[in-house]
């Protein structure tokens, strides 16, 4: 065969093979394309609810005028000067440093901590004289115990603008933005006339907030809790045992208890819970009878330990300044809506002067006991949670005139507590939520989930359903608190749609604690995750975290009587909104 005529089909075959793999090749790409765009169709959207560790945001209303506040300010000092890129809102120094493996005693030297005697916080363009409805702003500066600014951010602080003179006792509730340079930002509005003071408190350092993290995560039995064994013995004695118990949950590390024949447990396949109790060397584990706290391990270091006892500490102020707020020359109308479900919460979502909460979620009215007795006549009010709605049931059953507690013989901790008004067909209930409770000795019959209690609930026009869930899961993953709350989220939505009449109102987390157990840290990220899987279902979200952070009593997970009326009247207000 000719030369030329090989070089021919030797170029036809190339050609050929060329196209041929051209092909393939388009081929197996659009196969991908296929499968990406369903997988991408079927994936859900970026949720916390499905995202363990994921960075946690608060959730904003479209605000009125009264309630526009700035979030962002372009502040730019000494600690902007590292790599933090303001467009992308990332660090990339202290992003490169979050992403390193930190080993178990991952705190070296807690003088590079943030110190809260050397950081500052600045107003921005102080005037002599503000507007009421006008809003000011004030930036933080984070430095370290050796006076070097911070350059990464992750603190935890908290701020309000307040008013200790009489009789205003006014204060609002200011949302610190992290603009993760070691520099943060927060907004106030000025709601008042007459005189303010900003105060920055430093609830925990970033290195400590890493310390929370990592406990939360991997010494989630630090909190443990009792299990009571009974039956009978020989001669007709009565046989106790007591043992260790805590939530089965296999991905957090819980399983010190051990596994195998180690434990008894407790299935709930209404509620999709699982409890697990050593196994008690002589009874069966059905004669499990009552619960209660057992008590806490420390697990901190020395170093750690140091960190957290830094908490909740006074910034001081660059320029003391008090502010001096003048009534507005415009004509200011009250926008505020009428009381729905599915409101969002604005920031602030009201403020406090002379001791009375003005709500901005909604237009809220303020309740004696004979509107208090007309509000709930002809309804059947069922609160579950923890102790904080067991005030509201304490202040209700002392302020309706008619309203008489009943005596059901259980502890008065855990309940169920009862009280009804035959006169006005009011009954009032309240029960604790579902182990993990932290309480004295009571019967485990009596522990009943949220959401099997919703589900067993027919609902409707009388019907009133108010609940709270948080303090007692912060010793445990967030993956533990988020699979309650979906089950809860599932009966609500099941509720609303056989009796969509029915009135459903959520309190959120109150601050109050700053330690290792049960961090204000810790409930923040609950408090999000609550109000993210309910913020589209139709319910009342009743905010209580700015209630409570920014009144001038001392900081108590039990708020005082003011706190606790203020709460009572925007609860009455969803009730009875007209």
């Amino acid at each position: 065969m000719p030369l030329m005529e090989l070089k021919t089909q030797h170029i036809h075959r190339k050609r050929l093979w060329l196209k041929t793999g051209i092909f393939l090749g388009i081929l197996c790409y659009l196969i991908y394309l296929s499968y990406m765009k369903s997988e991408w169709k079927n994936k859900p959207p970026y949720n916390l609810l499905s995202q363990p560790f994921a960075k946690l945001h608060t959730t904003n209303a479209s605000t009125s005028p009264a309630e526009n506040v700035v979030k962002n300010s372009s502040v730019e000092s000494d600690s902007t000067k590292s790599s933090f890129n303001p467009k992308s809102g990332i660090n990339s120094e202290c992003d490169f440093k979050s992403q390193q493996a930190q080993p178990e005693g991952l705190i070296t030297n807690v003088s590079t901590s943030t110190s809260p005697a050397h950081s500052t916080f600045i107003i921005q363009n102080l005037k002599e004289s503000y507007q009421m409805g006008e809003e000011l702003c004030v930036t933080i500066h984070a430095r370290d115990f050796n006076n070097n600014s911070k350059r990464c951010g992750k603190d935890f602080f908290q701020a309000k603008l307040f008013s200790s003179k009489n009789p205003q006792k006014a204060s609002v509730f200011g949302e610190v933005m992290d603009l993760s340079n070691g520099s943060y930002s927060v907004c106030f509005l000025l709601p008042w006339v007459g005189q303010a003071q900003v105060a920055v408190r430093l609830i925990h350092s970033s290195e400590a907030v890493k310390v929370l993290e990592q406990h939360r995560e991997k010494n989630s039995d630090r909190v443990y809790f009792l299990g009571y064994f009974e039956g009978p013995g020989p001669d007709g004695a009565r046989l106790r045992e007591t043992v260790k118990c805590n939530v089965k949950w296999d991905e957090n590390g819980l399983e010190r208890m051990g596994s195998g024949n180690c434990c008894c447990e407790y299935k709930d396949s209404r509620a999709g819970e699982e409890w697990r109790c050593q196994r008690p060397k002589i009874l069966p584990c059905s004669a499990r009878v009552y619960h209660s706290m057992g008590g806490y391990i420390d697990r901190l270091t020395e170093k750690e330990a140091i960190l957290l006892t830094k908490a909740n500490q006074n910034i001081n102020p660059g320029e003391k300044s008090i502010i001096n707020i003048a009534a507005s020359k415009r004509n200011v109308t009250d926008e505020r809506r009428k009381c729905r479900p599915g409101l969002l919460t604005p920031v602030p979502s009201g403020f406090y002067l002379d001791d009375v909460w003005t709500s901005f979620v909604c237009s809220t009215r303020h309740f004696t006991p004979q509107t208090t007795t007309q509000c709930l006549k002809d309804k059947q009010i069922y609160m579950m949670g923890d102790s904080t709605t067991r005030q509201w049931f304490d202040f209700l059953s002392k302020t309706v005139p008619m309203l008489k507690q009943m005596n059901l013989h259980v502890p008065y901790q855990t309940g169920p507590l009862q009280a009804v008004d035959v006169e006005n067909n009011i009954f009032l209930h309240w029960r604790a939520h579902g182990v993990p409770l932290r309480c004295m000795k009571t019967e485990v019959a009596n522990l009943h989930y949220i959401s099997n209690e919703i589900e067993d609930l027919a609902g409707g026009p009388h019907t009133v359903i108010a609940f709270n869930l948080g303090v007692h899961f912060t010793t445990l993953p967030l993956a533990i608190f988020r699979h309650r709350v979906l089950r809860i989220r599932k009966a609500v939505m099941d509720l609303l749609q056989r009796a969509p009449e029915t009135t459903v109102i959520i309190k959120t987390v109150n601050t109050g604690y700053k330690d290792v157990f049960a961090s204000d840290w810790y409930c923040l990220q609950l408090d999000r995750l609550l109000r993210q899987a309910f913020q589209d279902v139709g319910v009342y979200i009743l905010d209580v975290w700015q209630m409570t952070s920014c009144h001038y009593n001392k900081e108590n997970i039990h708020p005082g009587p003011v706190i606790i009326k203020n709460e009572i009247d925007i609860f009455l207000s969803f009730v009875c909104p007209d």
